[in-house]
């Protein structure tokens, strides 16, 4: 047997279906959409059925059911009106809030099974592009506000991971269309987020070049190693929580340093580029807010 939670406050409910808890409120007292336990104290508390019911209602309502119509159907009419949707059109939204109800529940036959039918519809680079990502910045968020535990965020990104290896293997064993330069991916010490990086060999790989994957926390030293391979190198690197802000501006200087010269240039990505000072930065250090922009370059 195993352990799931089973039982939501209000202010997780509104995290993971992204309608405020005012408006949770009113839809439960005035159609009876939603019918919360309440604990001695009288606070709300909702069950795992109600969390689904909650998201097929938000489907339903973002594509035009009002509230009121909503209400007067059963759970099981709901249910079926959402997979008429499904059946009809992509909605990124299901996909999204699928992929969380299997985060939630370690239900990885339902991650698998959301996935496939995604796969079905859309290439890998867009399922990730417009499911994964969007679901990766959802559930940084959900971990912050507490309503969903660390291990519940490993096993999401692991089962990512697995569908990103697969997909980069098949471009690894393809010669490269492009010989100037090699990039080599990396992440600095203790950093250990490396989905975005992942997605990124994977980009990278699917434009033509070499890459070297080295993953995370990555000492500077070892960068230099590569010098002694590889004539002309792109560093690439994705900061997430490392280095901390305050640290930040002397990795940068030490990159500069040991790193850069005339054949070698750094591009960093990231959560924590909003505290690198661009005034005073290498012309050979690029810094980019999101994927698709280093992407677009290459």
């Amino acid at each position: 047997m195993y352990n799931v939670k089973t039982v939501f406050s209000i202010k997780d409910l509104e995290n993971l279906s992204g309608i405020k808890a005012h408006t949770i409120r009113i839809w439960e007292k005035r159609y009876n959409v939603l019918q919360p336990m309440r604990s001695d104290t009288n606070i709300r508390n909702y069950d795992l059925q109600s969390l689904q019911k909650l998201l097929n209602v938000v489907l339903l309502n973002d594509y035009g059911y009002k509230i009121s119509r909503i209400a007067e159907h059963s759970t099981e009419k709901i249910e079926l009106l959402v997979r008429e949707i499904i059946s009809e059109k992509s909605t990124k939204n299901h996909a999204i809030n699928a992929f969380k109800m299997a985060m939630i529940n370690f239900d990885q036959a339902l991650f698998f099974n959301t996935y496939n039918r995604l796969l079905s519809e859309k290439s890998f680079r867009d399922v990730f592009y417009e499911i994964v990502i969007p679901l990766m910045q959802e559930i940084g968020l959900l971990w912050q506000a507490g309503t969903i535990t660390p291990a519940q965020e490993h096993f999401i990104t692991f089962l990512i991971k697995q569908k990103l290896l697969l997909n980069t293997e098949k471009l690894q064993i393809l010669e490269p269309t492009k010989t100037d330069k090699v990039y080599v991916l990396y992440l600095p010490e203790n950093e250990i987020h490396e989905l975005g990086l992942m997605y990124l060999n994977y980009e990278i790989l699917l434009n033509g070049y070499k890459t070297i994957y080295l993953g995370e926390s990555v000492p500077i030293e070892s960068l230099k190693d590569m010098k002694k391979y590889f004539d002309t190198i792109v560093y690439v690197s994705y900061l997430t929580v490392e280095p901390t802000k305050d640290a930040i501006n002397n990795y940068i200087e030490e990159i500069t340093t040991n790193i850069i010269d005339s054949n070698s240039r750094v591009c960093f990505l990231g959560r924590m580029i909003e505290f690198i000072d661009t005034n005073n930065i290498s012309d050979k250090i690029s810094v980019y807010n999101s994927i698709s922009d280093l992407v677009e370059e290459l």
